[in-house]
């Protein structure tokens, strides 16, 4: 398996945007992606279209779009136009959402997980269908399509990434996505976009098992993705994580074994994603940082 690496845009401003895609294709990462949040900040859709028009050998992708604040096949049509402006670059990632207080902003219900997650499933099946060209025809619970078409995507299959939680919401998205990223966070907290987590190695241990199992069932095969946390580089890991372990609550072994963080010296964040690939088939990681990371990547990728 060949390691990927995405860097995750926080910029709120499109100046900010591009100087950082910018960065990120020179300083060698696969994919350059954005968030989507209600509030002052730019489209994530449009930011990227704008991306585009900087870069030429980057990816682009959405990490993630909220599916209750668009319509399927209304997004069907904007990522397919996005896809032939950054000539086939585009990678759709998308969530059940999460974030409570945004959905009060818009005046939004906020649902029970549950029905979130079922809606987005509803959703990734009629988008992939959408992207593969079908007329849709859906009466499910959530959505009701007579026909629908819309501009196929410039590349020939367009990938979706799926970032969820739970077992059912991971089974579903093993059986209709090509990337899983298990988002391994729990509750959200008040100010409504942090969460509890949930990094303990075994629970990934049991959630990675949930996801083979069922693409193997479907007959699918499914890349995993990691969204970390956070990236110190430091020469005491065995500090840095001691402090990680005591502000969540975790023991110090699960805090230097999660994915979902990256601490130590460069040469030793490079032997943890190693052995996470390892562990757990994990090669597809995004981070939020570009300087700090890059000289992994070099270090990965000449291994």
């Amino acid at each position: 398996m060949t390691f990927r690496f995405g860097f995750q845009s926080t910029a709120a401003d499109l100046h900010g945007v591009l100087n950082r895609v910018r960065a990120a294709e020179a300083a060698g990462f696969d994919i350059f992606q954005v968030g989507d949040h209600i509030g002052a900040e730019v489209s994530p859709l449009a930011s990227l279209a704008a991306a585009a028009a900087v870069t030429e050998r980057i990816r682009l992708g959405t990490l993630v779009l909220n599916n209750d604040l668009r319509h399927p096949v209304v997004l069907a049509q904007e990522v397919a136009t996005l896809d032939h402006v950054c000539d086939g670059r585009l990678e759709l990632g998308i969530g059940a959402g999460h974030s409570f207080t945004e959905y009060e902003a818009v005046g939004k219900p906020f649902d029970p997980p549950a029905i979130r997650k079922e809606r987005l499933a509803e959703s990734v099946r009629i988008l992939r269908s959408l992207f593969d060209g079908r007329p849709t025809s859906d009466q499910g619970q959530h959505y009701a399509l007579n026909s629908a078409t819309v501009l196929r995507p410039k590349q020939e299959h367009l990938p979706i990434l799926v970032g969820v939680n739970g077992k059912a919401a991971l089974t579903r998205a093993a059986q209709l996505a090509d990337i899983v990223a298990p988002t391994m966070l729990g509750r959200t907290l008040p100010d409504g976009q942090h969460h509890e987590v949930r990094w303990e190695a075994a629970r990934l241990d049991e959630t990675v098992s949930w996801i083979r199992d069922a693409a193997n069932a479907a007959g699918r095969s499914v890349s995993l993705h990691a969204l970390v946390q956070a990236v110190v580089v430091t020469e005491d890991r065995q500090r840095e994580g001691k402090a990680i372990a005591t502000q969540h609550g975790m023991a110090l072994s699960d805090v230097l074994t999660t994915p979902f963080l990256c601490l130590g010296t460069h040469e030793e964040i490079a032997d943890h994603l190693m052995r996470c690939r390892q562990r757990w088939g994990i090669e597809y990681y995004t981070v939020r940082v570009i300087e700090e990371f890059a000289p992994v990547m070099r270090h990965l990728r000449s291994a």
